[in-house]
């Protein structure tokens, strides 16, 4: 039986405070000094993320009945906005492990629950969301992998693509086929089931590392599936409810990716602020340059917004808002393109320093712009607010 949901508690102002206080700690002491190092050399950080664990960063919306920390979607992205701060590819991968979380929390049996999320909530072990294959993008409901049921549970059979942690985790997330793709009722998204696959399940295997432009202190590598058997129990949720598992996953997803964004260009926004005000040209400080001075403006404005955005879908998708996915569609697309633009623009204003590695806004830059395409691409996002203003024949409020 899925396990049925509570409204997350409010937190009041000064639990608040004093929680994402614990975090900026966090990430100036665990995320910065390092972040550099585990770009150049591609370093999974697996002591820190247990550390991070130690304050509750495992599971931060799970239940607190087996050890999440049970907080609103709210508190979660200035968690994630604020490790971002530090590392934003570490954090964009504890955004992914927490919906790996979520989607057990608020989906699995009581259990898989009891199973899975102690260790995942402790970051002793990472999960892994498995739904792009190498043929299917933006059109996840296109996807080939097969869950072919028997005597003793299902097969598993297929290739996902860009997975991150794939060769880390302790579990899998994966999404498959389990419908006949020629029968209208079992077609497309209706066919499609979630199960649990272990890391030692026999037949499950990986692809070489893939060597990314940026967010390479996390792992990206294929997932193989060749005949992968897990039991009747491996299912997630109902038979068929797969695809509206992996995208309601995906609303937080979202939102998570988004903070994170900010929380990467709000660092490359402050270093901007401090350069211009330390940095002289033709006689004078560039802070004093109308041009320098509308170009933080515009950052600071955009910044602000996306900001706003990302806090009123969070608060949507606490409440259950029923346009809550088209909001975080929307704050995923808006945030995301303005925290890439604002970190390349801070690049700019560093000059030729800015290209340089030591000062770390080259690496926020490469890091951000895969936040355009990850949890479904930017485009896809318009998709989704386009028509829904279409269905309403209004603008969303």
């Amino acid at each position: 039986m899925t396990s049925m949901l509570t409204d997350p508690p409010a937190l009041e102002d000064d639990d608040r405070a004093a929680i994402l206080a614990a975090v900026r700690e966090f990430a100036a002491a665990e995320l910065a000094p390092h972040a550099l190092e585990r770009d150049t050399h591609e370093i999974f950080p697996r002591e820190t993320l247990r550390r991070a664990g130690e304050l509750g960063l495992g599971g931060i919306c799970v239940r607190d009945d087996v050890g999440g920390a049970g907080l609103a979607r709210t508190d979660a992205v200035a968690i994630y906005e604020a490790l971002a701060a530090g590392d934003t590819a570490v954090a964009a991968h504890i955004s992914i492990h927490n919906m790996v979380a979520g989607i057990i929390d608020v989906y699995g049996t009581e259990a898989q629950r009891t199973e899975w999320l102690p260790r995942l909530v402790s970051l002793e072990a990472v999960g892994a969301y498995c739904l792009t294959e190498p043929g299917v993008g933006s059109d996840a409901a296109a996807l080939t992998t097969t869950a072919v049921a028997d005597a003793d549970g299902y097969v598993l059979t297929g290739v996902k693509q860009f997975i991150s942690g794939a060769g880390e985790a302790a579990v899998y997330v994966v999404m498959a086929r389990t419908g006949d793709s020629a029968d209208p009722a079992t077609a497309g998204s209706r066919g499609i089931s979630a199960f649990l696959v272990p890391a030692e399940a026999a037949g499950l295997s990986f692809g070489a590392l893939e060597h990314k432009m940026g967010w390479r202190a996390q792992p990206t590598r294929q997932v193989l599936l060749d005949g992968v058997r897990v039991p009747a129990s491996a299912l997630i949720g109902e038979l068929g409810e797969g695809f509206r598992i992996a995208m309601a996953a995906l609303d937080g997803g979202r939102l998570g990716i988004a903070a994170c964004s900010l929380g990467g260009a709000q660092w490359a926004l402050d270093r901007a602020v401090r350069y211009v005000q330390e940095r002289h040209a033709f006689g004078e400080a560039l802070a004093e340059k109308q041009s320098v001075v509308f170009t933080l403006a515009d950052m600071a404005t955009e910044m602000h917004a996306a900001r706003g955005l990302v806090e009123r879908a969070a608060h949507a998708l606490d409440a259950r808002a029923d346009d809550a996915a088209v909001q975080c569609a929307m704050a995923k697309r808006y945030a995301t393109d303005v925290g890439f633009r604002v970190a390349n623009d801070a690049l700019q204003l560093h000059g030729g320093y800015g290209y340089l590695s030591e000062y770390g806004l080259e690496k926020v830059v490469r890091d951000l712009r895969v936040h355009q395409i990850l949890e479904g691409t930017n485009e896809i996002m318009r998709v989704i607010v386009g028509r829904d203003v279409l269905r309403r024949g209004r603008m969303p409020r």
